[in-house]
Parts: structure tokens; C-alpha cells; sequence
């Protein structure tokens, strides 16, 4: 049995492979409560018998999607100081006032916007957003500053 809060890394119809957001433990579910790719699940799965190979969800406390969306607001002058200080291909973890986090990558001004997308596309994002207990992930970018903040509602 474990207990935890999982990242759902692939679903289809019939079955489901969940991450474990905290110590990375992959399980495969023997069959799909319902489950999308990205979706995070709180609650507990269980090996099914005789081989323990296979998962079944045993309790569900509560499942959700986080989005991670490009913001039309600029970053914050607070992210375009951290990005001046630091090099090309470097990142600033940051805790926000109150819940999350802002995490700052500066990047070269012609690859911002693939920065973006590579940030959005990125599971690991959401697995961090499950991981800080967030409910959203807004991402701003101007030439060269990508700021990624992790946000309560």
C-alpha cells in the first residue's frame, strides 16, 4: 500500500501509470478510475495479489488537473532583476510570499518563446505544482525572462 500524491503519466481507456510526486515511484493502475494524462491524484493504491505487479486505486482524497497557462502580463520587476544577475541557461528558486513558489530562467531572447513551450509541455512542472500544494502555474516571458510562478487559487 501507498499513500501519496501522484502525477498521472499516461492513461488510456483501460489502464493508468502514476508518479509519485515525491520519490518518484512509477505504479501502473489495472484499470483506469478515470483518470487523464497530467491529472494529480491524492489518495492511496494498493498491489494487487498474486504478483503485486499491477496497481488498483484504494482511496481517492482527491483528484485534480492544474493548469499551466502563458500569462499576457510581463514578468515582474522583481523576475527581471534575478534574470540580469544570472547567466544564460540559469534558474532562481524563489519562495513566494505566502503559498508557492517563482522560479526564473534566463534563456536567449530568440529562444523565449520555445522556453515557454518547453515549460508548459514539461510534466515536471505539474509535478511540482502537486508537490507545493498549488493550484495553478502561470508562466510570463519577455526577451530573455521566463518566470514561472506557482499560485494558490
Amino acid at each position: 500500500m501507498k499513500t501519496g500524491t501522484f502525477l498521472v503519466v499516461a492513461a488510456d481507456e483501460e489502464t493508468a501509470t502514476l508518479r509519485d510526486v515525491e520519490d518518484g515511484q512509477v505504479v501502473t493502475l489495472s484499470e483506469n478510475p478515470d483518470l487523464e494524462d497530467r491529472m494529480v491524484l491524492e489518495g492511496t493504491v494498493e498491489p494487487e495479489p498474486p504478483l503485486e505487479v499491477a496497481y488498483h486505486v484504494a482511496e481517492v482524497e482527491a483528484r485534480r488537473t492544474i493548469p499551466v497557462e502563458r500569462s499576457d502580463l510581463e514578468p515582474t520587476a522583481q523576475a527581471r532583476d534575478v534574470a540580469a544577475e544570472q547567466d544564460v541557461g540559469e534558474v532562481t528558486r524563489r519562495e513566494r510570499a505566502g503559498e508557492g513558489e517563482l522560479h526564473v530562467l534566463t534563456v536567449d531572447a530568440d529562444r523565449t518563446d520555445s522556453a515557454v513551450a518547453d515549460v508548459i509541455a514539461d510534466e515536471e512542472t505539474v509535478a511540482r505544482a502537486a508537490r507545493l500544494g498549488v493550484d495553478r502555474v502561470e508562466v510570463r516571458a519577455d526577451d530573455g525572462v521566463v518566470s514561472v510562478r506557482y499560485l494558490p487559487e
